[in-house]
């Protein structure tokens, strides 16, 4: 079975977020860029689905400017076979909105045709949660979403997938039929880290970069920025002496009652 893992360029979680003096943007100047956390834990399940026998290839895949390749080459580091790059620079500079990515992802999907489709549940910066569902309507397939546990069973002869997903309830499990999407959560796995001789075989690895011309796509944006602002600074706490102050202060300062 052909595993596709698609991934995306963040700023990496540890920086401090800089809003540009014009607050058009988000500064990216020297800013260190990294994979989306949630795609790490895509990348992992791929590679240890091979890893167990079940996955017979693994394909990374992501949509974005050139910089991209460097994340992919990371997940072909970390254990994937092949990767595919989707240029949206030829197009953009700006970030590509969720359902152009869906729609990219949905030609790669259609091209190769894995037996699973594996993304991270959502990216760090845009926080959206729609490219996975987007791509599962797309495409036609059944989803998982949230997954916290992926089992492939094929006991009864034909393959099955066995996803336990996390809601506001506790825990569902539900049966897909393969091909699938799954959308990965945090309690999933751990990833690894790659090593040196991991990084240096991951430079040989095929990478074939195609663009949204190619695809038929447009990723022109239909939506307008107006401004971007940085969060509010957290102010700090005070201390009340009894129940009755903080019940006032509750209802007349912060307005909360």
């Amino acid at each position: 079975m052909k595993v596709l893992v698609a991934l995306k360029r963040v700023i990496d979680y540890n920086v401090k977020i800089r809003v540009k003096p014009d607050h058009s943007d988000v500064d990216l100047t020297n800013v260190k860029m990294a994979m989306n956390p949630f795609c790490e834990i895509a990348v992992e399940e791929a590679v240890r689905l091979k890893e167990a026998g079940v996955a017979t290839e693994v394909v990374a895949v992501t949509v974005g400017p050139k910089a991209a390749q460097e994340q992919l080459r990371t997940a072909l580091a970390l254990g994937a076979d092949r990767a595919i790059h989707v240029d949206t620079s030829v197009q953009t500079d700006a970030p590509v909105e969720s359902l152009a990515a869906a729609k990219l992802l949905a030609k790669v999907v259609d091209a190769e045709q894995p037996g699973l489709t594996i993304l991270g549940k959502q990216a760090i910066d845009s926080d959206n949660n729609q490219v996975g569902q987007m791509l599962a309507a797309l495409t036609g397939r059944p989803q998982g979403t949230f997954a916290s546990e992926v089992v492939v069973d094929g006991g009864t002869g034909e393959e099955r997938l066995k996803v336990t997903r996390e809601i506001d309830g506790g825990l569902q499990t539900v049966a897909l039929p393969l091909p699938a999407i799954v959308t990965t959560d945090l309690r999933l796995n751990e990833p690894r880290y790659a090593k040196l001789p991991d990084i240096m075989k991951a430079k040989k690895k095929p990478l074939d970069t195609q663009t949204p011309d190619e695809l038929g796509v447009s990723v022109s944006s239909g939506l307008k920025r107006i401004r971007v602002e940085p969060p509010a600074e957290r102010q700090g706490g005070v201390k009340v002496g009894s129940v009755d102050e903080l019940v006032d202060k509750l209802k007349n300062e912060a307005q909360a009652l």
